[in-house]
């Protein structure tokens, strides 16, 4: 027959066994998971740095457009006015309804 203290022994070996092999696995996975957050982060880096100069361009688009439309500034002013949307809805209309 075995002794009870014996019994206790080798359950406490165990449970050391278990809690070195779950140790071991969480650092493989800790490990995996450090170099996937790593090569995350490089892509994440190259994306934003194409996103930064994406819209760097599409600044330089606005500003060029504003540019461009800044000499019919007035004429447009003058075609957003409600009175003038107004008047030309009803031309519309008239057209239309011929």
């Amino acid at each position: 027959m075995t002794q009870p203290g014996l019994i206790g022994v080798w359950l406490l070996v165990a449970a050391g066994l278990a809690i070195l092999l779950e140790l071991t696995l969480m650092a493989v996975w800790s490990l995996a998971i450090g170099k996937r957050a790593r090569l995350l982060s490089e892509v994440l880096e190259s994306e934003r740095v194409l996103i930064e100069s994406d819209i760097q361009r599409l600044r330089l688009a606005m500003e060029e457009t504003e540019r461009l439309w800044r000499p019919y500034r007035k004429a447009l002013r003058w075609l957003r006015h409600p009175l003038v949307v107004a008047l030309l809805q009803s031309y519309r209309k008239r057209a239309t309804a011929r």
